[in-house]
Order: C-alpha cells, then sequence, then structure tokens
C-alpha cells in the first residue's frame, strides 16, 4: 500500500503557517486532484497528499512525457523538440559564461533522456548524468550512446568535483529537498555554480491559467516555486543567489499545453498571445517569468 505525504509545516521554511490556495488535476496520467497549499511566510506552494518517492514512478509512465521518453507525439511535443537544439546551446554558453571557462567538470541531476549531457560532452565538458527513470536512461543509451547512472550516486559522489550543477526543472521533483540542496552544496567546488531552473507561479501565464497552468503538473511536481521561496531555501544552506535569467520559451509551451487543459484541445492563437503577454509581463522584472534560471554560488 502506498504511502502519501500530507505536510502540516513548509518544506522550505518550516513555518506552520500554510493554508490551502487551489487544488489541480493530474492531466498527464491519473486524472487525479491534488490540492496545492501555500505558505504566508516564505510564500512556497507545495502539492498535498502526494505518494512517497518509492511510490510515485507510476506517475511518470507516459508516452506523453517528453523528458523520459523523447516523444514527437501531439503538436505541443514536436514544437517543444524543434526549439530544443536552440534552447540546449543557451544553455551550454550560459553556463561557461557564468562559470568563466570553456570546459570543465559538470553534474547534471535528472537529465531525462540526456540531451544536455550529450550537448556538454560535445563541448568536451567532463559530464556526469543522473536520472533516476531506468527507461529514460535506455532512451539515452540509444539516441547519445552516453551512460546515465541512477539518481541514488548522487550521495556517493566526491565533494567539491564539479565547477557546475544543473538541474532543468528537476528541483520540484524532488522529495528529499533539503538533503538534496545540502548535498549540491557539498559537491561544488569552491568557486562553482549551481544552476537550477523552476516554474514560477507569480508569472503571468499562472496567473491565467490558475488551476489549469500546466506546470503545476501534479502530482509530480511537489513544490511550485516562487522567487521568494528559493531565496529562502537557498539562504537556509548557506548559498547565494547571483542572478536571475529568463526561460522565454517556457511560457509559450507552458500555455499551449495549459490551454489544452483547459479547453480539450489547444488553441494556438489564445496561448501564443497568452505566453507573449506573460513575457512582456516578466521583460521588466525575470522574476515574473514562466520558468526561471536561478544562478547559485556558495
Amino acid at each position: 500500500m502506498s504511502q502519501h505525504i500530507h505536510y502540516t509545516h513548509c518544506p522550505v521554511c518550516g513555518t506552520a503557517d500554510i493554508k490551502n490556495a487551489l487544488s489541480a488535476k493530474d492531466y498527464t496520467i491519473s486524472g487525479e486532484t491534488f490540492a496545492i497549499a501555500e505558505c504566508n511566510g516564505c510564500l512556497l506552494r507545495f502539492t498535498q497528499d502526494v505518494p512517497e518517492a518509492a511510490s510515485i514512478s507510476p506517475y511518470y509512465k507516459s508516452e506523453n512525457y517528453i523528458s523520459h521518453t523523447n516523444t514527437s507525439k501531439g503538436l505541443v511535443n514536436r514544437l517543444y523538440k524543434s526549439v530544443r537544439k536552440r534552447t540546449l546551446r543557451q544553455k551550454r554558453k550560459l553556463i561557461s559564461k557564468a562559470t568563466g571557462i570553456q570546459k570543465g567538470s559538470l553534474l547534471d541531476v535528472g537529465s531525462g533522456t540526456g540531451s544536455f549531457v550529450n550537448e556538454m560532452k560535445q563541448a568536451d565538458w567532463q559530464v556526469t548524468g543522473l536520472e533516476p527513470d531506468a527507461d529514460a536512461r535506455a532512451v539515452g543509451k540509444q539516441l547519445y550512446n552516453i551512460d546515465l547512472a541512477d539518481v541514488s550516486q548522487l550521495y556517493q559522489l566526491h565533494s567539491s568535483s564539479y565547477d557546475a550543477i544543473t538541474m532543468w526543472h528537476v528541483l520540484e521533483h524532488v522529495h528529499d529537498l533539503q538533503g538534496y540542496v545540502a548535498q549540491l552544496k557539498l559537491l561544488l567546488k569552491e568557486n562553482g555554480k549551481l544552476f537550477i531552473a523552476v516554474p514560477n507561479y507569480t508569472s503571468k501565464d499562472a496567473a491565467i491559467y490558475k488551476e489549469h497552468w500546466a506546470a503545476y503538473d501534479v502530482p509530480r511536481h511537489l513544490y511550485h516555486f516562487s522567487p521568494q521561496s528559493m531565496q529562502v531555501l537557498m539562504e537556509k544552506h548557506g548559498l547565494k543567489i547571483l542572478q536571475y535569467k529568463p526561460m522565454w520559451y517556457d511560457s509559450f509551451y507552458v500555455s499551449m499545453l495549459s490551454s489544452k487543459y483547459k479547453n480539450g484541445k489547444t488553441n494556438l492563437i489564445a496561448s501564443f498571445f497568452n505566453g507573449l503577454r506573460s513575457n512582456f509581463k516578466a521583460m521588466g522584472d525575470v522574476k515574473r517569468c514562466s520558468s526561471v534560471i536561478y544562478i547559485i554560488s556558495k
């Protein structure tokens, strides 16, 4: 029998001052509805009654889950893949600029099918890729001939080993939130940089679509970060956010999925316009972007 997690205290700051914010449906697999709570202290939102780590894997088993299958099924996934080469290149350049080096040692946590690991290997970085899903690791081997390790290896790696550690839309999935952040700090070299990309529920597209906002992605997304909650989490571990970087494409991708969830099918024109509205709002404040990359140091 699977166990579920019901929070009485905020997973980030620990306060008991929490409230119910909304309920969201799992449109990808189960059709179940999950409550999302909000912390009145750090403004983290988090999904209630999620399965424990040992029993959540069935919620990832869908051919539509692109990060684990590399599928081209459906219009949204085809569009996603069409811009991926560009975004991979942008991420590589961002890492080189932020670390100040053209090649070094990199740890990618939550590698999916390995497209980013492959991108960095092609640029002569020494890359360790960790992925919890065995099927995704197998796809990575087939596509890129790379060997991704199970994410359980995270705690076996040597301290002060990496110039860069990346988590692209991964931290929101991690059950052991505090333990992960502590370990990531340990693994960073003294001048290393941590790159964490997560959805931002304070964005305009989240406000437009509300409970249909695709980036809630319950129950796979355990946490729904605001920039304030991310800052509180990093400070708790003696880490510092150096920069906030936008992920402009995410607002369009998320809006297309959200439109499908809300209306039963994607309204391309309306979802494109809503993605554009979100980006215009974020142009004056990157912390309002649909997804934010946090560049972090010790």
